[in-house]
């Protein structure tokens, strides 16, 4: 069955959440974890579910949110959510920082038909399917287009959270990632027979294009630009959070190389 929904606005929102709790980033180590000070004066240890850099939204000091599930299953019963940052026009904004979110908001903004324009109406969404040389790698989303759709290959969708910026360029990636070259590569792979559409998900709502960030991984930047050439659509979304929710930004262009300013 086709999501058939009228296309949402600017500012619709995607997801819903109980409100986060905030606090103050005091410092982040070994990783995956953080110790924040809550609003009460109490300190707490959260789980970072970030492993990356997170280069310019780490900042000690800052307005951080954070999602409390305590379970028998989970070490720690706090996971940082979101930073507050300074924007691009000066202005501070949040930032969704969970890598483990980017998957289900672009779910729910293709279910919700945001990008039917780009993708065409959508019968069918699968997760996390093996595909890929020797099969070991798994697409983000593998999209079934509907029985009407005139282009009826299916879609590979990988999607990339993308929180670095350099004025108001969004960038990806912000460390060298052999990964991330590796689902370039995979995705022109699966081309002409195919459909190939990379989304970074741009977790920020100051954010008005976006380019990969070379100075960071060059050669991610070089394949970024073989990938377009061979066709690979590149879909940036970007998305606004706020403590209960995560509210639809619309798409941003993608442009070929980082800004020179910023190399």
């Amino acid at each position: 069955m086709a999501f058939d929904l009228p296309a949402p606005m600017t500012g619709t929102p995607l997801l819903s959440f109980e409100p986060l709790t905030e606090g103050i980033l005091l410092k982040r180590y070994k990783r995956f974890l953080a110790d924040i000070e809550l609003e009460d004066g109490s300190c707490v240890t959260a789980h970072c579910a970030n492993t990356g850099p997170m280069t310019g939204v780490l900042i000690p000091g800052q307005r951080v949110r954070l999602r409390h599930a305590p379970s028998p299953t989970r070490k720690l019963a706090w996971t940082w959510e979101q930073a507050e940052v300074p924007g691009a026009d000066g202005q501070l904004c949040w930032v969704g920082i969970n890598t483990a979110l980017p998957n289900r908001l672009i779910r729910a903004t293709i279910e919700a038909g945001c990008l039917r324009e780009q993708l065409g109406e959508i019968e069918s969404i699968r997760a996390e399917v093996v595909y890929g040389k020797n099969r070991k790698s798994r697409i983000d989303l593998l999209l079934q287009p509907s029985r009407e759709a005139i282009d009826q290959r299916p879609i590979y969708v990988e999607v990339k959270n993308t929180t670095w910026s350099t004025g108001s360029t969004a960038l990806f990636p912000d460390t060298v990632t052999t990964r991330g070259q590796k689902h370039l590569q995979e995705l022109m792979d699966v081309l002409p027979e195919a459909r190939a559409v990379l989304i970074p998900c741009l977790s920020r709502p100051d954010v008005t294009a976006f380019a990969p960030g070379d100075s960071a991984d060059p050669r991610y930047g070089e394949l970024f630009r073989n990938a377009l050439d061979a066709g690979v659509e590149v879909l940036p979304c970007c998305f606004r959070f706020d403590r209960d929710g995560v509210t639809w930004q619309g798409t941003r262009p993608a442009q070929g190389q980082q800004p020179s300013a910023a190399l």
